[in-house]
């Protein structure tokens, strides 16, 4: 039985200070708001965060990549706290499509009453990344999928809906023109009331025709102020160890153009803390502008994913949008420190990819996670995205009701490449002693076995240091913990543009299973 008791995040504030730059003298505004952001404000791997107001409150989604449930939804009425409400896809993907689950934009018709969710997705059929729509009565509501709107020859991503002065909805999305080494022009078209047909011809805005641009432009977000249309884009590599991504402002008087880009972009760049920043959504909040956006951790690199952080825009003397670029990390570790006994279902943040059928059942003796061959030869697996480099991942199996082989594990990628087939490191109870194992390519390599006569229950930790080294430790009841003296190395493993997963496994046949009573995650 599948369960999901809906879990509050913590999450953070926002505001922004006063000071010149060599761009232009920044005009800042008095604000209400809270003096420091605490940042991240969606900590782990939440890339391509989107966020829209409906009456007082705050909703946001992210990237899902592989992992089920697909794109959540969460609410905040500050921007300050959040709390995880929804799945736009709570039960797996939509029947036409396979993969590469990115970039939801949500939407809302005041006068429908109803939310809308873009989405890009890979066609089964076609194979070609497509931009999708579906839609519900209220963002905690059960999603209708309406399928894809668009999916060019390179392919279609990044969707962003916008009205012109007209008060015809346009779509707006980016032609993957990269994926071939060829430009990526923004595209724009219109879209019926129901969003479900896309009528007359698109239209080209602006596309990657600047250096620092390099080989493309996406992540298109677009709002109206000064009589302008402001539209946010990033450029560069988003997504992998040498990832050099950027975010620059265009504006018009028209939405369909002519466009102008800001002459001192671009406005978002590395910074002390953050790497990498793009691909995020414009907000307003009172009378300022917020941009929620992924970058990665300086600290944590790749290792931990693109998190969600949230920064304050202010305006240049020429009415330009632009950043201080001054975002902290100011999370402190045990805010998002995790337990899960089980005993009343599954809690929400646990993860499995996109392709299994994920069986399970929960209750008072903990989790009995159903066993399998699948996943890269890994078997089934329940997993969240990691928080932060340093932490302990910890839980205790009860071996007389374990019949399969199990434990905790780190997942990633046998490459940092594109599509790479994914691949992980951990302990495992097997045979009646303990593993420490790495499976890449199907393929599973034993580093280290203990054998040991495994009865009753035995606790297993995995204790991650610098995001990728690893070293662990075991307790029988009532017993001390004893560590192992192997420790592995698994920065050759994360995978592209997601971070790493941690969590646990269960492999073998379909009837057989794990007991997991229980399952900890402390950051350090």
């Amino acid at each position: 039985m599948k369960t999901i008791i809906y879990a509050i995040l913590y999450l953070a504030a926002v505001t922004a200070c006063k000071q010149d730059k060599a761009k232009g003298k920044l005009a800042v505004e008095e604000n209400n708001v809270p003096e420091n952001i605490i940042n991240p404000v969606l900590p782990g791997d939440r890339p391509d965060p989107t966020v829209i107001q409906i009456g007082e409150e705050f909703y946001a989604s992210t990237t899902s990549n592989e992992w089920a449930p697909l794109f959540p939804i969460y609410k905040s009425t500050d921007l300050q706290e959040w709390e995880l409400v929804n799945y736009v896809f709570p039960d797996g993907a939509p029947d036409w499509a396979k993969n590469n689950f990115w970039a939801p934009e949500l939407a809302y018709d005041e006068a429908q009453g109803k939310i809308y969710v873009y989405y890009t997705a890979r066609d089964k059929s076609s194979n070609r990344l497509s931009v999708a729509v579906a839609s519900a009565s209220s963002p905690s509501g059960i999603f209708e999928d309406h399928g894809p709107l668009v999916a060019q020859e390179f392919g279609s991503i990044d969707a962003y809906e916008v009205r012109d002065d007209d008060g015809e909805i346009y779509v707006l999305w980016k032609e993957d023109g990269n994926s071939k080494g060829l430009p990526t022009p923004i595209w724009a078209q219109q879209i019926n009331e129901q969003r479900t047909r896309l009528m007359g011809q698109p239209v080209e805005l602006f596309r990657n025709d600047r250096p620092w641009e390099k080989n493309l432009v996406e992540g298109v977000s677009v709002f109206k102020e000064n009589g302008y249309f402001y539209a946010t884009y990033s450029a560069g590599a988003c997504c992998d160890k040498a990832c050099n991504y950027q975010t620059g402002v265009a504006r018009s008087k028209e939405l369909l153009g002519p466009w102008e880009k800001y002459p001192g972009n671009p406005i978002l760049a590395d910074n002390d803390d953050w790497h990498c920043a793009g691909h995020g959504t414009v907000v307003k909040n009172g009378a300022d502008y917020f941009m929620l956006y992924h970058a990665y951790n300086a600290e944590g690199s790749v290792y931990v994913g693109r998190e969600g952080v949230l920064e304050k825009m202010v305006w240049t003397d020429d009415q330009w949008p632009v950043f201080e670029n001054e975002a902290t990390y100011s999370r402190e570790k045990g805010m998002i420190d995790f337990k899960d006994t089980f005993e009343d279902g599954l809690d929400p943040l646990w993860q499995w990819r996109v392709t299994q059928d994920i069986k399970f059942d929960t209750g008072e003796n903990g989790l009995l996670l159903r066993a399998s061959e699948e996943n890269q030869n890994m078997g089934s697996l329940l997993v969240q995205s990691t928080k932060s480099t340093n932490y302990e991942l910890e839980s205790t199996i009860n071996m007389d009701s374990t019949d399969a082989k199990g434990g905790l594990l780190l997942v990633g990628a046998a490459n940092n490449g594109f599509g790479a087939p994914i691949a992980g490191m951990g302990i495992a109870v097997h045979g009646g002693g303990l593993e420490l194992f790495e499976i890449r390519d199907q393929k599973e390599a034993i580093l280290s076995r203990q054998e040991m006569g495994l009865s009753r229950k035995i606790s297993i930790k995995m204790r991650v240091t610098d995001g990728h080294r690893l070293g662990f430790a075991f307790k029988k009841e009532g017993q001390p913990w004893e560590s192992f003296d192997d420790e592995a190395d698994a920065s050759h493993l994360v995978p592209w543009g997601m971070g790493f997963r941690l969590g646990m496994f269960a492999k073998g046949q379909e009837d057989q299973a794990v007991n997991f009573v229980h399952t900890t995650i402390t950051n350090r």
